[in-house]
């Protein structure tokens, strides 16, 4: 009997197959991606690189059904994005997809830890069954006496550092961070970083980081340049974190 090894290959966490999506401005259209296509494997980081307005954030909103392309697809762990059904996509952002934004998004009257636990909380998860993981995350970002502070008592870093935490609490197959570290000093940087690298290692979660900085890309095992609205160049990150010399010269090769 002849084995089919293919049909038991383990699925990309994600593939977007030729997702075009376009903007109107009065009686303008305004494409913004045009054909993109792009897979992360499981287990793998991935960092999207581009200018400002090549449509990093809308390839982002895409994958988690906050936007929905004009044409294209989108499959995490091999399951179709339905974006025909506002179930379907409230399901795949709480079970399979966590989602870091530049701002950190937190509630100001609820606690560190409270924050953290909160989407589990609304997927009506007991709070007692994940009080090993909420306090495993925040012993992890370095947070864990800062868990009944509020957010207005943390600073920018510390509050990004809850946010992934929030992100990571229901263990998503997908990570997607846009500019986690856009607004907090290199310090906090290389540790918002480094605790993706863990998840990634650790908890086999793929990341898709879109970032503005070379040195913060080079933390991925990958690099993908985003132009004119395609993927226009990749970089394979084998030198480690240290290394930003391949970067540099794509981007200057693409005149980004």
């Amino acid at each position: 009997m002849t084995v089919d090894t293919k049909s038991q290959e383990t699925p990309p966490a994600l593939r977007v197959a030729d997702l075009a999506k376009a903007y109107r401005l009065g009686e303008e259209r305004i494409p913004v991606l045009q054909g993109l296509s792009i897979e992360v494997a499981a287990g793998e980081m991935v960092a999207i690189m581009g200018p400002s307005g090549s449509g990093k954030t809308t390839l982002l909103n895409c994958i988690a059904a906050i936007d929905a392309p004009d044409s294209g697809s989108v499959e995490v762990g091999g399951e179709a994005v339905d974006y025909r059904s506002e179930n379907a996509r409230t399901r795949l952002r709480r079970n399979r997809i966590g989602i870091v934004f530049q701002f950190f998004n937190l509630i100001p009257t609820l606690t560190v830890r409270e924050n953290v636990a909160l989407p589990r909380q609304i997927a009506g998860v007991r709070a007692a069954d994940e009080a090993a993981r909420i306090d495993d995350l925040l012993e992890r970002i370095g947070l864990a006496k800062r868990r009944a502070h509020l957010p207005h008592q943390l600073s920018g870093g510390e509050m990004q550092l809850v946010s992934i935490a929030r992100a990571l609490v229901h263990r998503p197959a997908l990570l997607l961070a846009d500019e986690p570290t856009g607004n907090v000093n290199p310090a906090i940087g290389r540790s918002i970083l480094a605790t993706l690298r863990t998840a990634v290692r650790d908890e086999g979660t793929s990341v898709l980081l879109v970032t503005h900085s070379p040195e913060h890309a080079a933390w991925a095992d990958r690099v993908c340049f985003l132009k004119d609205g395609v993927i226009a160049g990749r970089v394979t990150q084998s030198a480690g974190p240290e290394d930003h010399s391949a970067i540099y010269a794509e981007l200057q090769r693409l005149g980004i």
